[in-house]
């Protein structure tokens, strides 16, 4: 398998570094235009926006809505998953615009199928064995690292989705999906130029072993590549070694501790003093776990690189220094942002985020869906006390999602075995994000021509007046 390029390699990082500067330049300059929309004095449209915003829950029946509904949630539930990313921009304006769902309730469902699909996914990734190594395909390290504040990026996200308008999002979300989209497209093009030459070295390798088979040489020269003997196993072995208690074990902590959070937040009066000291709360949760499996990947990179040895600590080949691993919070931290505004897992970050660290596209496919089934049941739990779904509709989006998750894991697993090319992964992720992009830009920018046509405000929104 081709070792891919490092996130902290010099031909990288100025790119790595340009796009963060793009993003954050183009979102000051979009947040700084809402606040100019936010000093007109529009205050009965703001009223009409605050109190327009009512359940719609269509009926689940047989026709062409539910279909179509059945059909595109199935493959971008298949190739969402594949890629790591979970297909949130997919699915939103899909279950808003065909299926007729308020927005609201189209993120809740949206969530429910991204947890559908993330866990049948997890349970076909935990029979599968690492395809270099002697390791779990799921990274529990990199898991550990990033899954607290992914979920605190998400609780974030939810309260901004609050207050932007509807035109900034859309925005944020174009500029960030095109991004990551276009970014993952040139890794994947990179990657499968690698795999070409390997593929190559192979061949030549395949016929220098039939000249020294049939003419035997004292002077026959070493095979150009060393192939890694795994030791084969069985189902049950497979599935075994690819659990960690220990790791699962702190992932759920996590998990309970934010869900305990979540249901005192949400039955409690917005701003009052309980619910901003339970919102707080996360925080140092979320830190806590972050900083502990900082300081372990730290000081574990940094004695192996005094002994001499320059093995990976985890499946990231880089080196864990201050930088990098603050880098690292951000990114966490913006995935889950980003996935509570969209209503998504926070894969379309997560999943473009560990190529750029050096994961081998299968891993990191495993590992954030891994992370994505903690998120996205989170707050599919905390949406079930909320009645924010109806759960016939619910049920069937998770069951046809689940199907979705097995079947697209499996399919396109073999077709990279077939063909020798896990850079498929890549391109199929790079795939659906601009997919998503495309159908949230759409669908954002026709909900902004028609505010704007109507008059309506377009400012940021009072968190406490929801």
């Amino acid at each position: 398998m081709v070792e891919p390029i490092a996130l902290w390699n010099h031909g990288n990082t100025p790119k790595v570094r340009g796009f963060l500067a793009y993003f954050l330049a183009v979102s000051s300059v979009a947040i700084a235009a809402a606040f100019f929309f936010s000093d007109e004095s529009q205050n009965h449209s703001l009223k009409n926006i605050l109190s327009s915003s009512r359940r719609v829950w269509p009926k689940l029946e047989l026709n062409w809505r539910s279909v179509v509904a059945t059909i595109v949630g199935f493959l971008g539930s298949a190739f969402g998953t594949v890629g790591g990313v979970g297909g949130g921009g997919i699915f939103v304006p899909m279950l808003n615009l065909v299926v007729g769902f308020d927005t609201k309730s189209a993120a809740a469902l949206s969530k429910c199928m991204i947890m559908g699909a993330s866990m049948s996914s997890v349970w076909y990734n935990l029979q599968v064995t690492h395809p270099t190594k002697e390791a779990p395909i799921l990274d529990y390290k990199l898991a550990l690292l990033f899954q607290p504040m992914l979920m605190l990026g998400i609780t974030i996200g939810v309260e901004l989705s609050v207050i932007f308008p509807f035109w900034l999002i859309t925005i944020l979300i174009i500029v960030l999906f095109i991004g990551t989209s276009s970014r993952s497209f040139f890794k994947g093009i990179q990657m499968w130029k690698q795999e070409t030459i390997l593929k190559r070295e192979i061949q030549e390798q395949e016929e220098q072993a039939k000249v020294c088979s049939v003419v035997i040489e004292a002077d026959c020269q070493e095979p150009l590549l060393s192939q890694p003997k795994l030791i084969q196993k069985t189902g049950l072995e497979t599935f075994l070694s690819n659990l960690r208690w220990k790791g699962i074990l702190i992932l759920m902590l996590v998990w309970s501790s934010f869900l305990v959070l979540q249901i005192l937040k949400n039955n409690s009066q917005v701003c009052s003093n309980f619910y901003w000291v339970v919102n707080f709360l996360q925080v140092p949760i979320a830190f806590s776990v972050f900083a502990w499996e900082a300081v372990t990947l730290w000081k574990e990179s940094r004695a192996r690189r005094m002994s001499g040895n320059w093995e990976c600590v985890c499946e990231a080949s880089i080196e864990w220094t201050g930088m990098q691993i603050v880098f690292c919070a951000f990114c966490g931290l913006l995935g889950g942002t980003v996935g509570g505004l969209l209503g998504s897992g926070g894969g379309f970050i997560l999943g473009p985020l560990l190529l750029e660290l050096g994961v081998i596209p299968q891993v990191a496919s495993a590992t954030a869906t891994f992370v994505m089934m903690f998120s996205s049941s989170l707050s599919v739990v905390e949406f079930y006390f909320l009645h924010r779904f109806p759960i016939p509709y619910a049920l069937y989006l998770i069951s046809v999602s689940v199907l979705a998750g097995f079947w697209g894991q499996c399919l396109v697993r073999k077709l990279v075995k077939f063909l020798g090319r896990a850079s498929i992964i890549v391109f199929i992720l790079s795939s659906v994000i601009f997919a998503s992009a495309v159908t949230m830009g759409f669908v954002g920018t026709a909900q902004s021509i028609k505010m704007i046509n109507n008059h309506e405000y377009m400012g940021f929104l009072d968190f406490c007046k929801r």
